[in-house]
């Protein structure tokens, strides 16, 4: 169909658009919405993704996409434990599926190890904080007198709203502040590359795989 093509091309807004006039069309389809749900995936919106593989449960119980992709969901949503219920029942249906295999353990692993200082997707904040590197820049921003000044006038503004004589952040602020993150992690790229590297690998080996989810029907 046109959702599966705009899948493969990337194009997932499309894709959830296609889906979307497929399930008008056919609303006890349960491929539409579980495909639907893998396109909400991939553009980050998992409550919707949760919602579609749910309706496609309701209409058919024994369609084990269904319960795999309400996992990566889950997961996304750092909701382990449940997951953990659906990537079971993920297998039950497809026993021998080997991404719900692999799934399902990182899901049980995080359910029983939680990070605590991991945000979303097990983000190591606490690693990030011991790098020498990345604090060594972070006190160079901080040390910025503009970036002082805005902050010094953001604190300021806020604490005065109620008829001081501070003002609010203005717009040109918020933008040089903006602006001056924005040279902060350029500056972190240029001279400390294998961090954002390693960023980026612990993130990856973090996220559960869709490998097999990405195939529509």
């Amino acid at each position: 169909s046109s959702g599966n093509e705009q899948m493969k091309a990337e194009n997932f807004e499309a894709a959830v658009s296609f889906y979307g006039k497929a399930i008008e069309l056919n609303p006890s389809n349960a491929v539409y919405f579980c495909n639907r749900a893998a396109a909400y995936s991939k553009l980050g919106n998992y409550a919707g993704a949760v919602r579609d593989c749910e309706r496609a449960i309701g209409i058919d119980p024994n369609y084990s996409k269904a319960y795999g992709r309400m996992g990566l969901a889950l997961s996304s949503l750092n909701k382990h434990t449940e997951a953990v219920v659906y990537y079971k029942k993920a297998l039950e249906l497809d026993p021998d599926n080997e991404t719900y295999k692999s799934n399902l353990k990182i899901a049980e692993q995080k359910m029983e190890t939680p990070s605590p200082t991991g945000g979303p997707g097990g983000f190591d904040l606490a690693g990030l904080l011991n790098n020498p590197g990345f604090m060594s820049m972070a006190s160079n921003l901080m040390n910025n007198p503009q970036v002082q000044q805005l902050m010094s006038g953001m604190i300021s503004g806020g604490h005065n709203a109620m008829g001081a004589t501070g003002t609010t952040p203005s717009t040109n602020d918020l933008a040089s502040l903006i602006q001056a993150g924005q040279q902060f992690a350029q500056q972190m790229q240029q001279q400390n590359p294998e961090l954002i590297e390693q960023l980026r690998s612990q993130i990856r080996s973090r996220t559960p795989s869709a490998s097999n989810e990405d195939q529509q029907e």
